[in-house]
């Protein structure tokens, strides 16, 4: 079979990529291994290893979902944050044919600007293929909802909403974000159980979705996330008024006044189903 290299961020779910990745594979059989370069967001005084990870292991995820849904045989790994070591760490392990980069037009490409492709062909030997994405102009060739929430993940009301959104017959994706309340040890892998239980829910009701645990502030774990991936919409799941903490700290008005796309508000009341709790920071 054979192996070729696939290196992108941002652009992973590109219209042009795609279609050369189903191009290849119709030639003849294929494996496609996604390396995706971590990548840093610019918002919080302190950015969680992890919540870089994660943002990285959601465009695997999806990607490979997607393909996988076309019968494209594909596999993914986070890569190293400089694009170069993390490119020929792959090379090193799969021994490729071939590798693929994509990236932003050359005005909005840091890893243009690093003289990426020519590196990697005289490091390599390999044919490089480049391939430019202008997300901005071209869109991605499926509907994205970013989905904030906390204890109210798994919701009842929130799960229902975001069945609704998917049912128009345009391909639906979803990344949810937990925020970690904490950022450290049993904080953290409450927020991880949480955003488990949510993914788990969504992929039960055939959605396809991937997530990650974000900042412990809501807001900039929301930033962060409209930095890092492009989306159509914005859904904020809370408790009720008297019980949320977001809702106290005018949650849904900084998100809107922040965002440059729509944002909806889901209320989730756990009481209904008795898992109430005194309001802690999260909703």
């Amino acid at each position: 079979m054979r192996e070729i290299v696939v290196v992108a961020n941002r652009t992973l779910g590109g219209r042009k990529l795609l279609e050369r990745v189903r191009a290849l594979a119709g030639e003849q059989e294929t494996r496609f291994r996604l390396v995706v370069p971590q990548s840093k967001p610019s918002s919080g005084l302190v950015i969680y290893d992890e919540a870089v990870r994660d943002s990285a292991q959601v465009r695997i995820d999806l990607a490979v979902s997607l393909l996988a849904d076309e019968g494209i045989a594909a596999s993914g790994a986070i890569g190293d944050q400089d694009p170069f070591l993390a490119t020929m760490d792959a090379i090193a392990e799969h021994r490729p044919s071939e590798v693929i980069v994509s990236t932003h037009p050359v005005t909005h490409s840091g890893w243009l600007r690093r003289d990426l492709i020519e590196r990697i062909q005289s490091a390599s030997g390999l044919p490089v293929e480049h391939i430019v994405t202008d997300l901005e102009h071209e869109g991605l060739p499926f509907r994205v909802t970013l989905v904030i929430a906390n204890r109210t993940a798994s919701g009842e009301e929130l799960i229902d909403r975001l069945r609704e959104k998917a049912a128009h017959g345009e391909r639906h994706l979803f990344i949810a974000v937990v925020p970690q309340q904490g950022g450290h040890g049993a904080a953290a892998q409450g927020a991880r159980v949480r955003l488990q239980g949510m993914l788990e829910r969504l992929r039960a009701a055939d959605l396809l979705a991937a997530g990650m645990i974000g900042d412990p502030d809501p807001y900039t774990a929301a930033m962060n996330a409209l930095e890092l991936f492009k989306v159509d919409d914005v859904v904020i799941s809370t408790l009720p008024n008297e019980r949320s903490g977001w809702l106290r700290a005018n949650l849904i008005e900084r998100i809107r006044g922040a965002a440059t796309v729509p944002v909806e508000h889901v209320i989730v009341d756990l009481s209904e189903v008795g898992a109430a709790a005194p309001a802690a920071a999260g909703s």
